[in-house]
């Protein structure tokens, strides 16, 4: 993967000025572009351009890409998060998450089954379910192992982009109807506590959900930034669960089955649990914690000169909106606040950002995010303390970057453990 160099870092009105009575004097902010210098550039007054086309494209300079893990049908590719701007995630650089590969569906043949603990069983057209009213929704998806690393004592480097560390959560609007609704159509018994979700994919995907998720703010989805879901997304249609790990929210959706108790399915019991240091395990463990990540500046980054820089990155949280992000630029010693960027939506990625005064000497970057359930982001040993070293899942502890003083941008992983 050929490292991207992100957009130039630009202040707000409100920082310059104040930087520039208080802190910044007659020094000038650094920007990434320093780090590239000056390209020359075709003077585009001088010839015809390009006409209209059926579908647009990018800049030949702003070739993004996701980064393939790996390339099986049960591999991943993870978004370029440290090339990206505000909060929402291009549809072809949202990350991707398989178990059986990638089905083909046609949309005509397309139906979804809700049946079980309900009055009346119903087979849904995507026609049927655009006959609903659609609701919109922005939020995250993250993968519950995004940030695992076998764990970072194995098959890890300092040279790890922020994409490669934790690349698998993407941030969508995405275009629907509301469970609630369709419950509501079928008739969903009182004794009914749960529901199974079953995908169409090889691998069947399927996990047991309690019910009062459906109740709250799932959806089942067909639209994702303006247009039809991808295939890789999902498409005709997948489950949305705000804030939830995100294999519970079951692509190419075919059935849901209300029913009384979980359904114990292998995607719950053999993966998808938290063995603890007690012998037992967490399972159901939902909900992704508030987490954040600095993305700027970040490896493969080098800071060219000693001076003014402003650090950048995302914060989430599944439990809801995200409150504060703090920021230290000592390895932990201090802390001050970032501003948090609009806008701030719950289980949603928030960008957040914070003026970094660089003397040279080697630097320890970190963040770490509270959301406004009162809840902290860890550090590894107090992640490591309640969970343990037996999960492969919800990594959510303080990330790290070394700055090295020849301005060198390394993943700090000693730091971080």
């Amino acid at each position: 993967m050929k490292p991207k160099i992100v957009d130039d870092v630009l202040l707000s009105r409100r920082f310059v000025l104040a930087a520039s009575s208080t802190m910044i004097g007659g020094a000038i902010l650094n920007t990434v572009s320093n780090a590239i210098g000056p390209k020359p550039i075709p003077d585009p007054t001088k010839s015809i351009g390009r006409g209209s086309s059926k579908l647009g494209s990018r800049a030949v300079s702003e070739q993004l890409n996701r980064y393939v893990n790996r390339p099986t049908p049960s591999g991943e590719s993870m978004t370029p998060l440290q090339d990206l701007v505000g909060i929402i995630t291009p549809s072809d650089l949202h990350y991707e998450r398989h178990h059986g590969g990638i089905p083909d569906i046609a949309l005509e043949n397309y139906e979804l089954l809700i049946h079980g603990m309900v009055s009346s069983a119903k087979k849904f057209t995507i026609a049927d379910l655009k006959r609903f009213p659609q609701r919109s929704r922005i939020c995250f998806i993250e993968c519950s192992g995004n940030g695992y690393h076998g764990y970072y004592k194995k098959n890890i480097t300092e040279e790890l982009s922020a994409q490669q560390l934790d690349g698998l959560i993407s941030t969508s609007e995405w275009t629907g109807v509301m469970l609630s609704t369709l419950f509501r159509e079928v008739g969903v018994k009182s004794g009914a506590k749960w529901f199974l979700a079953e995908g169409s994919d090889a691998a069947v995907m399927t996990r047991s959900i309690p019910i009062g998720k459906a109740w709250d703010d799932a959806m089942i989805v067909f639209g994702q930034n303006g247009e039809a879901i991808r295939p890789e997304q999902g498409y005709p249609a997948r489950l949305l669960l705000p804030g939830w790990e995100g294999n519970t929210s079951v692509k190419w959706i075919r059935r849901i089955e209300l029913s009384d108790k979980p359904f114990m399915t292998r995607e719950e019991t053999s993966k998808y649990s938290d063995p603890l240091p007690d012998c037992t395990a967490r399972l159901f463990s939902f909900v992704m914690d508030a987490k954040s990540l600095i993305t700027f500046p970040s490896f493969p980054y080098a800071l060219p000169q000693k001076g003014w820089w402003e650090i950048q990155g995302y914060a989430w949280s599944g439990h809801g909106k995200i409150v504060q992000v703090e920021v230290s630029t000592d390895g932990g010693i201090n802390w001050r606040n970032a501003e948090l960027q609009e806008p701030i939506l719950s289980k949603c990625q928030t960008r957040f950002r914070i003026p970094w005064h660089w003397n040279g000497e080697r630097s320890i970057l970190m963040s770490r995010a509270l959301d406004e359930t009162g809840y902290m982001q860890p550090s590894y040993a107090q992640l490591e303390s309640v969970r343990g070293k037996g999960t492969s899942y919800h990594f959510n502890h303080i990330r790290a970057w070394k700055v090295e003083p020849d301005g060198r941008v390394l993943l700090g992983l000693n730091e971080m453990i």
